[in-house]
């Protein structure tokens, strides 16, 4: 249960910083985890992406304000991050249908979207098969991009890349790296594997790739090849609690990874270790077949 407070600890540290700066290290750090995974998680939890999850409570926040109290407009947008009035007028008409100095009038109908709590659900669906392995660091080589977890963009732009590297492309060239081995998709922290990274914007974004496993010096030096670059990185050496998925992509493999975060984490001994999660897509599926994808995430048992 200490997993589930410690979520629970952000979700009140959010609340706080509402009208102040966001800092997501710091929330991450209240779970013990990175930026990236903490935000990873948080989707998989609440089915939104951190940034739109905090938008929605400003913009409650800021409705409540305005309709209770003779705030100026421009004071609330300041207040709750926005630049100007108008990006302000634009986003609290898109949540709430109404401009904001229409939400002082008695009797407008405006949107509340709650505050979230997360609990430990005990819906008494099927068991979640898993093993744990151990295994000595290795090497994975193949195509990458750098994408970001804000606004949800990783959502939209991995399946995109995946589409963008389809037959007789870039999927074809990596497995070519080192033939036989599983196609792997590998979400890898951003500073973990290109160095230290000081900025905001760096602890939103991590690295993304369609890889094989292969030897060291496989990829001598990074190319670029139909817009993603060839690189190869290590894998430290990591405790994995590895899951199976079967049935359609990607919904197979997003089914399966929200029940680790919201079932498998809260009901056990172990959280995260903050190393790269990984998906090996063992068997393609087709028109009669599922797709069979084995999840690798890092793990280490719940300090006590």
């Amino acid at each position: 249960m200490d997993w589930l407070t410690r979520m629970n600890d952000t979700l009140d540290r959010i609340e706080r910083l509402l009208d102040g700066r966001l800092d997501v290290e710091a929330l991450a750090r209240d779970a013990y985890s990175s930026p990236f995974h903490f935000q990873r998680m948080f989707h998989a939890l609440t089915g939104y992406p951190l940034g739109e999850y905090v938008r929605r409570r400003r913009l409650t926040r800021a409705a409540q304000e305005l309709a209770a109290s003779g705030i100026k407009v421009v004071d609330v947008a300041l207040k709750y991050g926005y630049e100007s009035p108008e990006a302000f007028a634009k986003a609290f008409r898109k949540t709430h249908g109404v401009t904001p100095t229409m939400a002082r009038q008695p009797g407008c109908r405006l949107v509340a979207f709650p505050k979230l709590r997360f609990h430990l659900s005990l819906k008494g669906e099927m068991e979640m098969n898993y093993r744990i392995e151990k295994r000595d660091r290795f090497t994975i080589a193949g195509a990458s991009i750098v994408v970001s977890c804000e606004n949800g963009e990783n959502f939209r732009r991995i399946p995109q890349f995946w589409q963008e590297s389809g037959p007789n492309g870039t999927i074809d060239r990596v497995l070519k790296l080192q033939p036989g081995q599983p196609l792997i998709g590998a979400c890898t922290d951003f500073r973990m594997i290109d160095g230290t990274a000081s900025d905001k914007d760096e602890t939103e974004r991590f690295r993304y790739m369609i890889a094989v496993e292969a030897p060291a010096g496989t990829v001598p030096a990074p190319f670029e090849h139909a817009g993603a670059e060839f690189v190869e990185r290590e894998v430290p050496a990591s405790t994995w609690a590895v899951f199976t998925a079967a049935g359609p992509l990607p919904e197979s493999v997003q089914s399966v990874t929200k029940r680790i975060f919201s079932e498998w984490f809260p009901s056990t001994g172990y959280e995260h270790a903050g190393g790269p999660e990984l998906e090996l897509y063992l068997e393609d599926g087709g028109p009669d077949t599922d797709a069979v994808t084995e999840i690798w995430v890092p793990v280490k048992l719940t300090s006590s």
